[in-house]
Formats: structure tokens, C-alpha cells, sequence
């Protein structure tokens, strides 16, 4: 498999340092600065290997250095902070649609296997899906397994951003963007969809759905706004929670996920700061002393010079979750400069 720039290299003053692939610096002993990882590492999913490894996966993307675009980028740390590039999901894309991207592919440990869930789509595509791969080691080769279901299959709009659950037993997959957040029951391989098992999770105003079981709750992280207009992009992160997997999922106000239709209608757990805007698109993993963390892409307001091209940046971006009166926090509610490092010797 081809691999691109293997090792990634500490942030830098110059402009080839960045472009290379940044890190997060770690000042001292116990904290960090955003973004933990640059110049792009949008839509993330992590895992955490047995050996304390993670390991976090992007969407295709140009990177701006004259090397084309990567596809599902893959990223790798001891500690969460200092990160570095180690290739790429696949070598090619997936044969099974003829034109379209590798969106938002959600990574996670089933069967003693890595499955990577991926949305393969092209904007304004009136038909995409969302695909499956498998790989004995995190940074594979994957071996792409096709299409798991189109939208015109499974009977919902715009079907991307999946994120893969067990739940008693039985694998889920819950997805969607701007049309529904949507589950349904998967096949005990993880391979296929079981007919008549659709269930309505949230309404249009979200896409990117990322779910939490914690202490009797599952927590629905939800992302709504404009995602892609730059630095004008009104990307922000919300959150529901529910006492059955299933739902329903209410925000802190008691408004039912399903019912809510507009962009930004509720409080965020994350928005824009001055520097960095349009946060969004979560994963979270938890640290060696059992601490959550919140990995999300941001554009970067500060960083704009590319080698090939003058794109805005979505760089990888890390905050510790807190927890009040049983809702996940982040800080003052926006993207940290300056935070303490995650627990890897606990």
C-alpha cells in the first residue's frame, strides 16, 4: 500500500514544517495547544489499540501540499497531543459508485477486526451511501467489503456520517445529515442492514451523530450549522440524551431531537471562538484514568498559507469532557488554546 509522509513532524515556524504535518506542543508537563494536529484532519473517528495506541481517522481531503488529496487519512498518537501521519485507509477508492468522496469514516474494534464505516458521496449527490471495510491492524490494509446501503435503499436523504454501536449484543449503525439522524440493526458480521429495523433518531438540523454510553445514559453528540464555508461556517456542537438506546433524545431544555428542524436551536457544548470557527464533527475516547476527550475538527482562523492552494484548514482539535449534573461540558463552551494533557500513565 502506498503511504505518504510516514512520520508527521512537530509544528513549526515555516510553512513546509506545516504542511508536512503538525502536532499539538506540549509546554512543560501537563498541557497542550490547539490544534493537536494540522493542517486538515477533518471528521474524526479514534480508537485506542490494547496496547494504548490511538489511533484517529479522517475524511478525503486536499492538504494544500501539491500531493493531492488523501483518501480517509490516518493519524496516530501515544499520548493525544503529539500526533503523526502514518497513511491511508485505502489506496484507491471502493469501485462501487462511480463518481463521489470518502466522507466521515467511523473506525471501531468488532469480532477481533477494525471496521471502517465510510461515506462515499460528492456534493449535491442525489444517491449516496455508506460503505464498510475491515483490516486486522488499525492503520490496515482495509479490505473494502462494498456497499452496506444507498439512500434510496435504506429510505432516507443524504445518508452519510455513519457511527457503529453495540448495543446488548447486537451491532447498530446510527447516521445522517440534515435529513434525519436515522438507525437501524445490523447483520451479527457487521456487513449488512436488517430490513424493517429503521428507527428515527433526530430531525433536519443535524448531520454527524456520535453516541456515548455513560453511568445509565446514552448521549447523542450532534452537529449542527453550516459545516463548510470557511471561516463563515456556522458548525457547532449540541448534545441529547436518552434512557433507552432508541430514544428519545432530549437536550438540557427537554426538546425532543426529533422534533427540532432549524440549525444552532439549541445550547451548544462547543461553538466558535475568535480564532477558531465552525467546530464540529466529534468523536470522544477515554484516557488510561478513564477521562473523556473530545476530538473534533475546527477551521483554524490563524493558519491559511498552503504551498498549491488557498483553502481554509480543518484542523484536529482536543478538549477534556467534564461532566455537570449529568451533561457533558467543554471549558467556557468554546475550542481551548492552551489545556491540560490527557492521563497516559495512570
Amino acid at each position: 500500500m502506498k503511504r505518504r509522509r510516514l512520520l508527521g513532524q512537530l509544528c513549526g515556524a515555516s510553512t513546509i514544517g506545516a504542511l508536512a504535518g503538525c502536532t499539538g506542543t506540549v509546554f512543560g508537563d501537563d498541557t497542550y495547544r490547539n490544534p493537536v494536529y494540522e493542517p486538515i484532519l477533518a471528521d474524526p473517528s479514534v480508537v485506542r489499540t490494547e496496547d494504548g495506541t490511538y489511533y484517529a481517522y479522517g475524511t478525503e481531503d486536499d492538504w494544500g501540499d501539491c500531493e493531492g488529496a488523501r483518501i480517509a487519512p490516518i493519524v496516530r498518537s501515544e499520548n493525544l497531543v503529539d500526533w503523526e501521519y502514518v497513511g491511508e485507509a485505502f489506496e484507491r477508492k471502493p469501485d462501487w459508485k462511480n463518481l463521489g468522496f470518502i466522507w466521515a469514516p467511523d473506525v471501531v474494534r468488532y469480532r477481533n477486526r477494525y471496521y471502517l464505516y465510510y461515506s462515499y458521496s460528492e456534493w449535491g449527490d442525489e444517491n449516496p451511501g455508506i460503505g464498510v471495510a475491515t483490516a486486522d491492524d488499525p492503520i490496515g490494509p482495509f479490505e473494502d467489503h462494498g456497499k452496506l446501503f444507498s439512500s434510496e435503499e435504506i429510505g432516507v436523504e443524504n445518508s452519510i456520517d455513519p457511527v457503529f454501536h453495540v448495543h446488548e449484543e447486537t451491532p447498530y449503525l446510527i447516521w445522517g445529515s440534515f435529513h434525519g439522524i436515522y438507525g437501524v440493526e445490523l447483520t451479527e458480521d457487521g456487513l449488512g442492514w436488517v430490513d424493517d429495523t429503521r428507527f428515527h433518531v433526530a430531525g433536519d438540523a443535524y448531520e454527524a451523530p456520535y453516541l456515548l454510553e455513560r453511568e445509565g445514559y446514552y448521549y447523542l453528540f450532534v452537529t449542527t450549522g453550516s459545516c463548510c464555508e470557511g471561516h463563515s461556517s456556522t458548525y457547532e456542537l449540541e448534545v441529547g440524551r436518552a434512557e433507552s438506546f432508541d430514544g428519545p433524545y432530549e437536550n438540557q431544555d427537554g426538546d425532543d431531537l426529533r422534533t427540532i428542524d432549524a440549525w444552532n436551536s439549541g445550547d451548544p457544548i462547543v461553538s466558535a471562538s475568535d480564532r477558531f470557527a465552525g467546530p464540529g464533527h466529534n468523536s470522544t475516547i477515554a484516557d488510561e484514568s478513564g477521562t473523556e476527550w473530545l476530538l473534533y475538527h475546527a477551521y483554524d482562523t490563524t493558519a491559511n498559507e498552503y504551498e498549491c492552494d488557498d483553502f481554509p484548514r480543518r484542523s484536529l482539535l482536543l478538549d477534556r469532557i467534564e461532566w455537570e449534573e449529568g451533561w457533558p461540558t467543554v471549558d467556557d463552551g468554546t475550542p481551548s488554546e492552551e489545556a491540560t494533557v490527557p492521563d497516559v500513565d495512570a
